[in-house]
Formats: C-alpha cells, structure tokens, sequence
C-alpha cells in the first residue's frame, strides 16, 4: 500500500460504503451508551444495574440465534463454553492469545469441551472485524479471529485507519480489496451480528466483554485457566494431565500473519457511562 501523502478523489465504490461504515460507528456508539456496556476489567460484575444477574435458560441459550454458531471443538463435546467477546477489546484478545490455546489443548482437542463465540462488537471497527471472519466462511473463522485478535494492536485505532490497517490483515488472509469491499457493504450481516449483540444484552444480561457461558452457568472470576479449570470441573470436564498448549485457535496461519508496518497501542478499555473508543470451524449442529 502507498505510503505517500499523495490523495486522490474517492471511487464511486469507496463513496457506496461510506453511508455504510458510518452507520456502523454510529448504531454500535449509541447503542453501547445506551445498554451500558463497557470493556471487561477483570473481576466479574455479578450485579449488574438491575441486581445480581441471572444464569439464562440454557434451552433459550442455544437456541439458533441470528446468525449461525460456529463452533470449535467435538459437537458431541459434553460441555459447552459461550463466550461473547468483542475484536477490539484488549482483555478478549488477552483471552484468544494467551487462555485459549491451553483450553483446547486440555479440553477441546480432547473432546471435552466445545467453544462459541459469538459476536457483541462495542463498536464499529470491532463489526468490521467479525464482518470480514464471518466472509472468510466456516472453516476459516477461527483463524482469522486469531489472527484479528494477535494483530489487535495494530489495527484497532481510532478513525478511518483502522479500516485500512484491516484491509493490510484481510489482504493476507487471501481476501482482494473487491471481497474487503463486499463483504463491509453486506447491509444483511452486519445486521445480524447487532442483532447477536442485541439478544445477548436484552436476553442473558451481557453487558461487558467477554462475557463466558459454561453448559448455561454465567462465568465468575478473571478468566484466567484456573478460573476455567474450576468452572469446567463443575460442569464434569475432565482435563487431560501434561498437555502442551495448542495455537492453532490463537496463532493465525501464514497468509493471516501480522502486516510488516508498525505496531501501534491497543485502545484502553471504556469507563461506564464512556462511548467506546472506535480504533470472532464447523458449524454447530
């Protein structure tokens, strides 16, 4: 990509998505203010602004939502794991990189446990990036949330460079700036996922990121391993002794690597009350 300071009128393409990308920005912004919701610090708020929260009806939990639930794992895993999460908040991408790999290799991989994410974006670029996972199709959306999530750092700023730096990650996930291009302007997916995020905050009082689900049992604790050993030991999972952390969820494959330009810092979490800063297979059964 150009690195000059040379600028030219915009395409008649570029000009069709720009409705598209504001609308974005501006329907997660408002709708984040509204509910509440706010980046996961650590430490689980039980209670929320209506008083501590309820665990969901698991039956209503995984029911066929708005879009398809792409999952990770064995479909006849005994325990299942709901998280929503969103791709620009830091303490997801903490949880993909870091937690995620020694879960699979202790219960996934083992056919104890199988994973869902599902999509509560908390603002526009964080839409942008479960938009283009969602185009890489099934088999592909894990490794590019991986991806997304290893390189958050260099692409989740604030602005119109996000969407750029996404084109620089997509581009080596195999996508051309015509796909890039489709995929952002698909008005239909793009409700959906506000839709995902919509039912998870009305319906299972989801109002901050991430948010985990073990066989319908709302989460506690900082999500850290210790605090999945004890949640998955409850609901009968069996971990694996002396099993070496796997990547293949959290690491991205070669054309998904990290680009070559600069890195730059993640955003910080918002405040309650704060507007986000704008800078995720088989399909389940």
């Amino acid at each position: 990509m150009p690195s000059g300071k040379t600028s030219s009128a915009p395409s008649p393409q570029e000009h069709s998505l720009r409705p598209v990308w504001l609308a974005i920005i501006g329907v997660l912004a408002a709708a984040a203010i509204a509910a509440g919701i706010v980046y996961y610090r650590g430490g689980f708020d039980q209670a929320g602004a209506g008083g501590p929260k309820k665990d969901p009806d698991v039956a209503e939990l995984m029911a066929p939502g708005p879009l398809e639930d792409i999952l990770m794992g064995k479909p006849d895993a005994p325990v299942t794991i709901v998280e929503y999460a969103s791709m620009t908040c830091p303490h997801c991408a903490q949880f993909h990189t870091a937690v995620l790999p020694q879960l699979k290799a202790k219960y996934i991989d083992k056919g104890q446990v199988k994973l869902i994410l599902r999509e509560f974006p908390l603002d526009g670029l964080a839409v942008a990036a479960f938009m283009l996972a969602r185009c890489a199709g099934p088999d592909h959306y894990y490794p590019m949330v991986g991806a997304l999530f290893e390189t958050q750092g260099t692409w989740a700023v604030p602005g119109t460079e996000g969407k750029d730096k996404l084109l620089l990650i997509a581009r080596q996930a195999g996508f051309s700036k015509e796909k890039f291009d489709q995929c952002l302007a698909d008005k239909d997916l793009f409700n959906k996922i506000v839709a995902v995020r919509q039912q998870a905050n009305e319906k299972f009082q989801v109002d901050s990121t991430p948010s985990f689900f073990v066989n319908g049992k709302r989460m506690k604790g900082d999500h850290q391993l210790k605090d999945f050993d004890a949640a998955l030991a409850e609901a009968g999972a069996k971990p694996v002794a002396n099993a070496s952390p796997g990547n293949e969820a959290a690491t991205p494959p070669a054309s998904a690597a990290a680009p070559a330009e600069g890195s730059v810092s993640s955003p910080e979490p918002s405040k309650p009350g704060e507007t986000p800063a704008q800078p995720e297979g088989t399909p389940a059964q």
